[in-house]
């Protein structure tokens, strides 16, 4: 396995974690405007990606393997390993890699968390929505315990 046919593999990988980025971005957009008709949508391309890149990354292992047995490291050394034992310019290559994964990491999980929080939020809001209008809504008492909310006058939107 050659230093460049592993480094083609890192390549696509970033690719595809950049589209995964741009795809949970236009998911938390979906969420944001409450177009929850294409939630589903969004959400089903998010998850065509992740499989492409586990697909992807079952290549990548194999690549790293074979590498790491030509140069003599243990399997599945770290890029930051790998970038350490070979000459330049490919240590530099590796080390840009590295840097870049983590850099795409850490921002597909704020993504992904700012997604799951906006989700959170919806749910809750239906969730309270449906009780107001079933009138089983509970509230806290002054002691502490769980009580049912008073009726009160309902404003209902008539478009729904």
């Amino acid at each position: 396995m050659s230093l460049a046919d592993l480094s083609s593999t890192l390549w696509r990988i970033r690719e595809m974690m950049d589209l995964l980025l741009f795809k949970l971005e236009e998911e938390q957009l979906v969420l944001a405007a409450g177009k929850t008709r294409w939630l589903p949508h969004a959400t089903r391309e998010v998850e065509m990606v992740l499989e492409q890149i586990r697909k992807s990354e079952v290549l990548r292992a194999a690549q790293v393997d074979a590498v790491a047995a030509e140069f003599g490291l243990a399997p599945a050394p770290s890029l930051q390993a790998l970038a350490a034992a070979v000459d330049e310019p490919w240590s530099e290559i590796f080390q840009q890699h590295r840097v870049a994964f983590l850099t795409l990491t850490a921002e597909i999980t704020a993504m992904a968390e700012a997604n799951r929080e906006l989700l959170t939020v919806g749910a809750r809001a239906v969730h309270e929505a449906l009780m107001n209008v079933t009138g089983s809504v509970t509230t806290y008492g002054r002691s502490g315990e769980t009580v049912g909310a008073g009726r009160s006058s309902r404003l209902v939107n008539e478009a729904m």
